[in-house]
């Protein structure tokens, strides 16, 4: 392929994946990733860091210069600079450098606590590996296409929480644990969603019966954001399905992997 410029054939490499450059740049930086979370993970043992802390931070800074001009490279290279760093890839690709920067700016020792967060979040450089599952897409779609049932359903069972907590409170009071109403708000969360962590737990018969009921309104609270989600995706593999359409017999159907028609065996066309 003719570039006309330097500028297109980044372009070509770090944002096209069909090409054999662009698949060859998405596995070495996936496998970056991969390994700066490793490192960071490693860091965080105590033994380990007591031994090998300087080396620890050699690499950090070192994935952390390798992200910086690449997220650079992006910006120079995308057509939208703008549009890309406001973009959800853009953003997360901002948060992979941002922690390690800002350490620079909070030396003290009484910035301990904000220094261990900023280290934490050097962990979320794994969602920088989104970009290169090719289901990521289909699953994004389908979230923000049941986004709006998922929330109505999320906030009756909120609704529905604190409603048990109340009663559980007045039931219980403070001898079984139920100190306040936001602590019946986290027992009952944690009832519903089936987590039973037993901290809290009702004693009177009363209390038992509620709690009964909570736990089988439990099941359902899985079974309902499941179950819609399901469909979703199963909609969005469908609507792919129909995509991929036989150019010699013009029948649709095919998988997102066919590389034949199944009905009448033509290759079919590589997606874009």
């Amino acid at each position: 392929m003719q570039y006309n410029s330097l500028k297109e054939r980044v372009f070509d490499v770090i944002f096209g994946t069909d090409t054999l450059a662009g698949k060859r740049f998405d596995l070495a930086l996936l496998l970056t990733i991969i390994l700066s979370v490793v490192v960071v993970m490693l860091d965080s043992i105590d033994a380990l860091n007591a031994q090998w802390s300087q080396w620890f931070r050699y690499a950090e800074w070192g994935f952390t210069l390798l992200f910086s001009f690449e997220y650079l490279l992006r910006l120079w290279a995308s057509p939208k600079p703008g549009h890309y760093a406001k973009s959800f890839y853009g953003i997360i690709d901002l948060l992979a450098i941002l922690p390690s920067y800002l350490q620079l700016l909070l030396p003290g020792s009484q910035y301990l606590l904000v220094l261990r967060l900023l280290r934490v979040m050097r962990v979320f450089r794994i969602i920088k590996a989104i970009r290169y599952l090719a289901e990521a897409n289909m699953l994004w779609r389908s979230i923000k296409a049941s986004l709006r049932k998922i929330t109505v359903f999320f906030t009756f069972v909120l609704l529905l929480a604190c409603i048990m907590g109340s009663i559980m409170y007045a039931l219980e009071g403070p001898a079984s644990g139920f100190t306040s109403i936001p602590k019946g708000v986290y027992w009952a969360i944690v009832t519903i969603t089936t987590v039973g962590y037993g901290d809290i737990s009702p004693q009177t018969p009363l209390g038992q019966f509620v709690a009964s009921v909570t736990m089988i309104i439990g099941y359902s609270v899985i079974a309902v954001p499941t179950g819609i989600f399901t469909a979703q995706i199963s909609q969005e593999m469908n609507l792919h399905r129909d995509l991929r359409r036989c150019e010699n017999c013009d029948r649709s159907g095919h998988d997102t992997d066919a590389l034949f028609c199944n009905h009448c065996g033509t290759e079919l066309e590589e997606q874009v």
